[in-house]
């Protein structure tokens, strides 16, 4: 049954795939009448996040961002459905990486490297990655396995169909230490803002004016294995285009005080919120477990 459902699905994105963007992006704005003003998917949550999380702004500048927001949610699910069939060469011309050759350079030193990045412009069309990199490196990717296995399985198709390998988060330690053993070098992408589980938040920092738990995994990895560490800093160009810039964030990442490292990722992200507030993923409870600020 998983196999026939898999398939079936597999089927009808591949159709999707077809699909030209100037059709997909008539869809999505179909899609986003519905889903804002008819269904309400999920508006009380994105709404409490921009209020909390943007003091200053009046009721109006916060609509207008929400409703960005779910234009651009609706935009990125049809965007990341043409990863199914769409070539190397489109995505290269619309997922542009910036200042690949520092990070270059330093594969071919034998250096590896961690690439912080959040929920935050289209990540989907950041497997693509290693399109950019240092032939004969790896470009790998950390997940969150999905509960229903058929929609797991189609994700790991389109994420890996550019070269990437995805990585259950749960087995991230073993799959570093395989590599470090076997003296191959990576670059890997950490999606590193979820919220970590209450029993879990032992950090926080400063973040959207929250006091948020904040996971520290990705730095604890960082120093543990000598990886230089970059942040990954998307923009939207405009409909359908993306740059993503690689920020180098410390010219000795294993030297900095614990916690550091972490604090400054927050910061490359509040930033680029920031910049472009309707890139970043409202719809999640990233709070939850937060402490709102004073304004």
């Amino acid at each position: 049954m998983v196999e026939i459902s898999y398939h079936l699905l597999r089927f009808f994105l591949k159709l999707l795939s077809y699909i030209p963007f100037r059709v997909l992006y008539a869809m999505s704005d179909g899609v986003f009448y519905l889903l804002y003003y008819v269904v309400g998917y999920r508006r009380k949550i994105v709404r409490q996040n921009l209020t909390e999380s943007f003091p200053g702004k009046g009721i109006h500048e916060i609509k207008h961002i929400e409703k960005s927001f779910y234009h651009f949610f609706t935009d990125m699910f049809f965007e990341s459905c043409k990863l199914a069939s769409m070539s190397r060469e489109e995505i290269r011309r619309r997922m542009a990486f910036k200042n690949v050759e520092e990070v270059n350079s330093m594969l071919r030193s034998g250096k590896s490297v961690a690439v912080y990045l959040g929920h935050y412009g289209n990540w989907e069309w950041v497997s693509s990655m290693p399109l950019w990199l240092e032939k004969g490196t790896i470009g790998a990717q950390i997940y969150h396995k999905l509960r229903n296995k058929s929609m797991d399985r189609l994700m790991l198709h389109i994420r890996e169909r550019m070269g990437a390998v995805s990585v259950n988060m749960h087995k991230t330690a073993r799959y570093i230490t395989e590599l470090a053993a076997a003296g191959k070098v990576c670059t890997i992408g950490f999606i590193a803002d979820q919220s970590p589980r209450k029993k879990e938040s032992r950090h926080f920092l400063h973040f959207l004016n929250h006091n948020a738990p904040v996971l520290t995994g990705t730095e604890k990895i960082i120093k543990h294995y000598g990886y230089e560490a970059f942040y990954l800093d998307v923009r939207r160009t405009r409909r359908g285009y993306y740059e993503a810039e690689f920020v180098k964030m410390h010219d000795a990442p294993s030297s900095l005080p614990d916690f550091e490292l972490t604090a400054l990722y927050f910061k490359h992200l509040e930033r680029a919120i920031m910049r472009q507030p309707e890139l970043y993923l409202w719809t999640h409870r990233r709070f939850k477990h937060a402490v709102k600020m004073e304004s």
